[in-house]
């Protein structure tokens, strides 16, 4: 039987002795949510159990079960079996999501706990395993309805209605297992300099040694280097004269060796590239560039949060280019890393965005988001395609908001990385901001072009939409920000079917659908002082029938639309014909 999802979950950070563990496990549903009470990781065998299919969670056709209803908890049971070679130095387990809080036993001993549905965490089990077989047993907590953890687009009803969809519980991405030596490289935090080539790195090491690295291209090395660990950390620095630079559509990248003096290996890579926000635009390689990017859910009919195969990942990110588009909104959730991976190879910009669910307004909810989206940043900020970090979601949903906490959270992740912008909370209300991001859904294409048009003429104003009175518009100002239209359009086509949800009013025709695309998106891009767009969305999801293509990524519309989409996200803009030509002077 071949495993599901088999290809090498963390592409950015790879060692050829792993084993995948994806594929059939014994499952339990916990509806009373009391296993732990009961002691199932001691008598698991004694339940009802049935199988499922990792890494796919039990609410998705992919995973053999498709039960949609909530699901407060669930228990996972595999065994597997280690030769006495494996066992001379380091087993790690590392599950690459489990939504929500999961811990895991290992032949019976506890081998360590996680909070958090959308980050990826591992164990050293090597106390706990034999030579032999070996048998997991890992419990996932999944209490949505609580209010006590980030959910993300995960629906609270029964139906997934509006803008919410089916929820996933439980293991959602790879499960394998890492051989490693005695001292092992766990981490490098890798920041690229495009102005003087210089590489830097930040290693964490599991015992004390000597880290190397070394960059090349193409199979020649260009650059060595060493340094001894102290405290379990390292640093050191190399240099690539004058870089090729990491570009939409023309991504170079560099290759990366990590190894140690006593033999652990870690093959990597990086890319350069110059991001600045100044003259009111979005700066790439000293250029501006119009964001043209696409709201994308990352869902999918199948596997719900996760991919079928890794193709399919790949094939988003294409769909997206072929339509004009230079980037996307990874919205509400954190991503497999190989859709990052993709994103990369492909040259294509990513904003990343954390599964908030409106969840700052309180200090035990800020307990609950704020280790999750560090262990994001750190897990994803090595990736060239990420231009920027929104760790927040229209945050005037939330009653009384605390806009102390948002502002906190702005400062921690702009501390995390000072290199990228960051959007405080994408659609405001703003505080501190890097962007002055939108959301605007108008679609009548004059209503929107006037809410644009003061622009133009005053550069100190910006169009703010009305937010709820609940929060209050006093904290939302404009401070001289780039300014981005993060969402706009959104507008459903769903010919087919009566029961389909979108933004506004719908088009009777794909030649309005066309028309309204063109003019809407035609707004934007004259404006000169607008960065970039956002359209909603690249695909359908469920009830939602707003996308570009349907829900299976097939074709929506005729070969016409689809060319006046391209075209129209194609045109020169505004602002890139202005600043280029201040550029110049």
């Amino acid at each position: 039987m071949s495993i599901p999802r088999p290809e090498h979950p963390k592409p950015q950070f790879y060692r050829p002795n792993w084993k995948n563990l994806n594929g059939t496990w014994d499952f339990l549903f916990d509806f009373s949510n009391s296993g732990v009470a009961r002691h199932f990781e001691r008598h698991f065998d004694t339940q009802e159990y049935r199988t499922i299919t990792v890494p796919f969670c039990p609410e998705s056709p992919l995973s053999g079960i498709g039960h949609t209803d909530f699901i407060p908890a669930v228990w996972y049971q595999r065994s597997f079996s280690l030769s006495k070679k494996q066992l001379q130095g380091r087993i790690l387990i590392h599950f690459g999501a489990v939504d929500f809080h999961s811990i895991l036993w290992v032949n019976g001993q506890k081998a360590g706990e996680h909070k958090g549905g959308y980050t990826s965490f591992s164990f050293d089990i090597t106390a706990q395993v034999t030579e032999g077989k070996n048998t997991l047993i890992l419990y996932a907590e999944d209490d949505l309805r609580s209010g006590k953890q980030p959910m993300g687009k995960q629906c609270l009803s029964y139906h997934s209605a509006v803008c919410s969809y089916t929820r996933t519980t439980g293991i959602w991405q790879t499960v394998w297992l890492e051989f490693v030596p005695k001292n092992y490289i766990k981490y490098v935090k890798t920041d690229t300099f495009a102005e003087d080539g210089t590489i830097m790195l930040q290693a964490e090491i599991a015992g004390d040694d000597t880290f190397q690295a070394t960059v090349s291209y193409k199979g020649k090395v260009i650059d060595e280097g060493a340094s001894v660990t102290t405290g379990g950390l390292a640093a050191l620095t190399l240099k690539v004269p004058a870089p090729m630079l990491w570009d939409i559509g023309q991504p170079h990248l560099y290759d990366l060796t990590f190894s140690l003096a006593s033999g652990d290996r870690v093959d990597s890579y990086c890319g350069f590239r110059k991001i600045a926000l100044k003259n009111g635009a979005f700066y790439l390689n000293d250029r501006p560039v119009f964001m043209r990017t696409v709201l994308d859910q990352g869902f999918n009919p199948d596997g719900i949060y996760t991919a079928p195969n890794e193709e399919f990942l790949k094939r988003d990110i294409e769909l997206s280019m072929e339509l004009g588009f230079n980037g996307a909104r990874f919205h509400q959730r954190i991503f497999e890393e190989r859709s990052l991976y993709w994103a990369d190879k492909l040259g294509y910009l990513v904003w990343s965005e954390y599964a908030n669910g409106d969840f700052i307004s309180t200090a035990d909810r800020m307990q609950i988001l704020l280790p999750e989206w560090l262990e994001a940043m750190k897990r994803d900020y090595n990736h060239p395609a990420i231009i920027g970090w929104a760790p927040e979601n229209e945050y005037y949903h939330q009653a009384g908001g605390d806009t102390a906490n948002l502002e906190n959270l702005y400062r921690i992740t702009k501390m995390m990385d000072p290199y990228r912008p960051v959007i405080d909370s994408s659609g405001g209300p703003h505080g501190l901001t890097d962007l002055y991001d939108s959301h605007d859904y108008i679609q009548d294409p004059e209503e929107f072009k006037s809410n644009y048009k003061k622009m133009e003429e005053d550069p100190s104003y910006a169009f703010l939409p009305k937010k709820p009175k609940r929060f209050g518009n006093n904290y939302d100002h404009y401070a001289g920000q780039p300014y981005w239209v993060s969402e706009y359009g959104g507008a459903i086509w769903s010919p087919d079917r009566t029961d389909g949800w979108g933004y506004g009013n719908a088009p009777q025709t794909e030649e309005e659908f066309a028309e309204r695309y063109a003019k809407l998106t035609q707004v934007l891009l004259e404006n000169p002082r607008i960065c970039g767009f956002c359209y909603t969305q690249l695909t359908d999801v469920e009830q939602e029938q707003n996308g570009l293509y349907k829900y299976d990524r097939s074709r929506k519309f005729s070969d016409e639309t689809y060319e006046i989409i391209r075209s129209t996200n194609q045109s020169k803009a505004a602002i890139e014909e202005e600043k280029s030509k201040n550029r110049s002077l």
